[in-house]
């Protein structure tokens, strides 16, 4: 199969031209989908055996602006099942709970 350098494409150089062959080419579409409707991603908190449960609390508190017995509830969540759901939402928003739980050094992981 002869390769055309990319210059040599469309010039007028006066040398025959050869055919290109019928090639089929399939073509994805982006889905186009709402907000709503594109799975949710998740923050997940794993336990581990350097944190307090008071300093998991605590971060808890900053990364999801949630009350001090919903973080106890995760937290207890966390070390009784190893790991659990902390956060629920858009990549972004996501992302920057995950980057505030991290400041600690907080196992964690982003799924979506």
């Amino acid at each position: 199969m002869n390769h055309l350098p990319f210059s040599s494409l469309g010039s007028d150089s006066g040398a025959q031209e050869e055919e290109a062959p019928d090639i089929d080419v399939d073509v994805l579409e982006k889905e186009e989908e709402d907000e709503e409707e594109k799975s949710p991603w998740r923050v997940i908190l794993y336990d581990d055996d350097i944190h307090t449960f008071d300093e998991v609390i605590g971060q808890l508190i900053k990364a999801l602006g949630c009350t001090q017995d919903h973080a106890e509830e995760l937290t207890y969540k966390v070390h009784n099942e190893g790991k659990a759901e902390v956060y629920e939402g858009s990549f972004e928003d996501c992302f920057e709970v995950n980057g505030v739980l991290k400041e600690i050094q907080l196992v964690t992981e982003i799924k979506g």
